[in-house]
């Protein structure tokens, strides 16, 4: 379904007040009230996102996360009390594409699923990329290293696409967080890290050849050995 999210929230009031929002964005809305019924619904439909509260009944929003990403390609919007730096870095190690803190402003809800659903829509087109042994395939998101599906999320795969479309070049992390969020970088930010390190491992576990090299001091490229 173009141009529909699906919005995981226990809390009724919450779950109404973003679907209400979304809609005045000219989003379709489907709504969710548990982990068990998003994950019947991830499983029977393409979102173009998701936005997923972590403490639901039935299934907390970190067990469903893994289990949404294995038939969803659509980007996830967590939202949660917890702002600590090591809950919202092992939910993006673990597929989330993005993290609201509650309280949260609606308006910033929306700005950001406004981002993740044009990048999504931009992922549709017809791409095709190669490096080395690694193809990528940006309509059907998909990344193979020789024969292995390397399984990468949607954040992974573009940031991949812009290293494989620029061989030669070094990108700082403020410049893939610009091309990859089309936002302002934040300096410290530990976001692009953590991605980078995630297609480090899924590369890794079927080849010793490095493929991303760090640039020390400048950023990463990808390696010329």
């Amino acid at each position: 379904m173009e141009n529909t999210v699906l919005i995981v929230e226990d809390d009724t009031d919450i779950n109404n007040l973003i679907k209400e929002a979304l809609e005045q964005a000219n989003y379709q809305c489907v709504q969710s009230f548990s982990g068990t019924e998003a994950l019947l619904l991830a499983k029977d439909t393409n979102f173009i996102v998701i936005i997923l509260d972590l403490m639901l009944p039935g299934l907390s929003g970190e067990e469903l996360l893994p289990k949404i990403k294995e038939t969803q390609t659509a980007p996830i919007i967590i939202l949660s009390a917890k702002d600590a730096l090591d809950s919202k870095l092992r939910l993006l190690t673990g597929g989330a594409d993005d993290y609201l803190t509650k309280p949260f402003s609606v308006e910033e809800l929306i700005a950001r699923v406004n981002i993740l659903a044009k990048r999504q829509q931009n992922l549709s087109e017809v791409r095709f990329c190669q490096f080395k042994e690694l193809k990528l395939d940006s309509k059907n998101y998909t990344a193979f290293l020789g024969s292995h599906d390397l399984n990468l999320t949607t954040l992974e795969l573009k940031i991949l696409e812009i290293l494989i479309k620029n061989p030669n070049r070094v990108f700082s992390k403020q410049d893939l967080y610009n091309l990859v969020w089309d936002d302002y970088y934040i300096g410290g930010d530990k976001t692009i890290n953590v991605h980078i390190s995630n297609i480090r491992k899924k590369i890794k576990q079927y080849t010793d050849e490095e493929y991303i090299e760090t640039v020390w001091g400048i950023g990463f490229k990808l390696s010329s050995r």
